[in-house]
């Protein structure tokens, strides 16, 4: 059933525990903008539902019962080739986060997240953009550093840049552009420099904007990439 209304995010959501199933659809229902339009406690549910309801995004846990998360990403993303599908889970495991982004999640969340970052996230998502916890980012640099390093049998080698697209950014901007490599949040790095949050917040804006990305993890790796770190 395709999405009639321009407006709405029509969300299927996937979790084992039921009660936390409730919480988050009652939570994502005070947005006008979203429709909670059904839920599934496995894989296989979530397969058939995704392929009847044709939802818009998937909320998928990685810790289901039979089938992870991660390795029911194909299936999810056949049955419902338009939806993006966002990984909502407790792991902070640098391979689950790796294979979510390997098998065509839009992004990583760990279910720490505030409610109103969720929304957030969710409309991001729905842009096209790729969303990871900030929590979560530094390990993706890293796992992308050891990669880097340790090339595949038979992979070209890895040219460097001629040059730097750091150039562009100022002095607070490459400090800003750190704490984003370390993983470390808007206030953290407002409390490392002595700056405000909502100043911190409009650095960030700046550095995406220069680097020409889209997400925080985008410009890590490129800080990484320059051994800004």
């Amino acid at each position: 059933m395709p999405n009639t209304q321009p407006d709405m995010i029509r969300i299927l959501v996937v979790d084992d525990h039921t009660l936390f199933r409730r919480g988050l659809t009652a939570l994502l229902s005070r947005d006008p903008h979203f429709e909670v339009i059904g839920d599934a406690a496995d894989a296989g549910e979530a397969q058939r539902r995704a392929q009847a309801l044709q939802p818009d995004l998937i909320l998928l846990d990685n810790h289901l019962p039979g089938v992870n998360g991660v390795d029911a990403l194909p299936t999810l993303r056949e049955a419902a080739p338009q939806a993006r599908v966002l990984m909502l889970t407790v792991s902070e495991d640098a391979a689950d986060l790796a294979a979510a982004l390997r098998g065509g999640a839009a992004g990583y969340l760990l279910k720490t997240i505030e409610g109103e970052a969720l929304a957030t996230a969710i409309r991001r998502a729905m842009r096209g953009e790729n969303i990871v916890a900030d929590e979560m980012t530094s390990k993706l640099v890293a796992a992308y550093r050891d990669a880097a390093a340790s090339p595949a049998p038979g992979s070209p080698p890895v040219m460097a840049t001629p040059v730097s697209p750091l150039s562009t950014l100022s002095p607070r901007e490459l400090d800003i552009l750190r704490g984003i490599a370390r993983g470390a949040s808007n206030k953290e790095i407002g409390r490392d420099l002595g700056i405000a949050e909502t100043t911190v917040k409009i650095h960030v804006q700046h550095v995406l904007r220069k680097l020409d990305v889209s997400s925080r993890v985008h410009a890590a790796v490129i800080a990484t990439e320059n051994e800004l770190l």
